[in-house]
């Protein structure tokens, strides 16, 4: 087994978002429960400035928007990263009138089960997910989701987040906080605002939406890596990044040797999601080895990982069981 880093920590993606609405209290606190080291709010402003735990700014799919008569005059169509996004968006609310809004299952084909827990749960500012985290003594790993965009309509997410941060009392890198992002400009600003750890996100396919890039692939080259170095402590590949068929691609050592972490994305338990060799049955919802897809990419000494099911990441890091 190669050796990480770093002890290998798990990253509840979204909370325990396999098994709860994602990006809510009840989501984050199970999370914790089930072990993890690490809870993610991806982050988004709302009208009046305050950052808040969405996935997206566009919030049809993750609260009950839709049936509030009153927001119906909202919806609108936006033009984001070079993507028509319609919908009801973040940043056309206020915090007071998101707050009136209930959190709802995202995928409720693959995870009805969810589904019960409709309606249960508000939209938690990072200030709660921040004390969350205080309160249970676990790390946070905030998303900087579309800076740029953000950035272009006056509400740009670096200099708030960090406020928050820093206010928290997190402010080296010794702090339980990992800041993460698929743009780069940003990162190297933040580099410049604060020294809590940076995380650079690459995907597949694909380059940064701010155009630093010409493209991830070109990223996650040695050289490229080195690049990435000089601003971030880590970075955070697509997990299908890891493999070439069966066979281990040559980015986690790589990374390593220019200095990086690496913590891969996104460990989940329904077949849809698993490697072919993980998968059980042919029903997509249903679910495979996920421990098992994990330990793999342990096997490869990487630094961490994300999963919508902390359980089985706790349990494929050889603590409990899943």
């Amino acid at each position: 087994m190669a050796e990480p880093l770093s002890r290998p920590i798990v990253i509840a993606h979204r909370g325990a978002s396999g098994e709860r609405p994602e990006h809510t209290v009840a989501a984050y606190r199970l999370a914790i429960e089930e072990g993890a080291d690490v809870i993610e709010p991806d982050l988004v402003p709302t009208k009046d400035g305050v950052l808040v735990a969405r996935h997206e700014n566009e919030i049809s799919g993750t609260t009950d928007v839709a049936d509030h008569a009153e927001f119906a005059g909202r919806r609108t169509t936006k033009r984001i990263d070079g993507q028509d996004e319609t919908g009801w968006f973040t940043e056309d609310f206020t915090l007071a009138e998101l707050k009136t809004l209930r959190a709802r299952e995202r995928l409720p084909q693959l995870r009805p089960g969810n589904t019960a827990y409709d309606g249960q749960e508000t939209i938690p500012t990072l200030a709660e997910v921040i004390a969350l985290a205080k309160e249970a003594g676990v790390a946070i790993y905030p998303e900087t989701k579309h800076p740029t965009y953000f950035a272009s309509i006056g509400l740009g997410t670096d200099a708030p987040l960090v406020a928050e941060l820093h206010r928290a009392g997190w402010k080296d890198a010794g702090a339980p906080v990992f800041i993460q992002s698929f743009e780069v400009a940003n990162l190297k600003r933040l580099a410049g605002m604060t020294k809590l750890r940076l995380i650079q996100l690459v995907a597949a396919q694909g380059a940064p939406a701010d155009g630093a890039a010409a493209s991830y692939a070109a990223m996650t080259t040695p050289a490229g890596l080195r690049a990435v170095a000089r601003y971030a402590w880590g970075i955070g590949p697509d997990k299908a990044m890891l493999w070439n068929g069966d066979a281990a691609t040559p980015l986690v050592a790589d990374a390593h040797a220019a200095g990086l972490r690496v913590h891969p994305w996104t460990y989940r338990a329904e077949n849809v999601f698993l490697r072919a060799a993980f998968r059980r049955g042919t029903d997509k919802a249903a679910h495979g080895d996920a421990t098992g897809e994990i330990r793999a990419a342990l096997a490869q000494g990487i630094d961490g990982f994300f999963t919508d099911f902390p359980a089985a990441g706790v349990a494929a890091r050889g603590e409990g069981s899943q």
